[in-house]
């Protein structure tokens, strides 16, 4: 079991930045594929963002690339998301979640991931 907490969201204005964590605890998370996924009011959770076990492959949705950074500190067990220039349509409940055993081509859909965070409120304002 891993269990995922995620910290950091809140309110910024539009071009500003925001930091997100995700720490985990119960298992290392070295042994985890980690994701990003947001869900807006009315929306389905989309991909944002994920990073492979070592950290070396990062993986970006063409709404954010550019403007976010996904990383992770196997030896804190946190991975992070740098939210850079942000817009009003990043407003969402953002979760990290984790998966051991994931498929590449299947990263940017929920249903893989076995593990889920509470998420973290970040709302843009214009």
């Amino acid at each position: 079991q891993v269990q995922l907490v995620e910290s950091g969201g809140g309110l910024v204005q539009a071009g500003g930045s925001l930091r997100l964590s995700c720490a985990a605890s119960g298992r290392t998370l070295i042994s985890y594929f980690m994701g990003w996924f947001r869900q807006a009011p009315g929306k389905e959770r989309e991909f944002v963002a994920a990073i492979s076990r070592s950290g070396s492959n990062t993986y970006y949705a063409d709404s954010v690339k550019g403007r976010f950074t996904i990383s992770r500190d196997n030896a804190k067990n946190t991975v992070y998301l740098q939210m850079n220039s942000l817009k009003p349509e990043d407003t969402a409940v953002y979760y990290c979640a984790a998966d051991r055993d994931i498929i590449i081509s299947s990263m940017t859909s929920t249903k893989p991931y076995d593990y889920w965070g509470q998420g973290t409120q970040v709302t843009v304002s214009s």
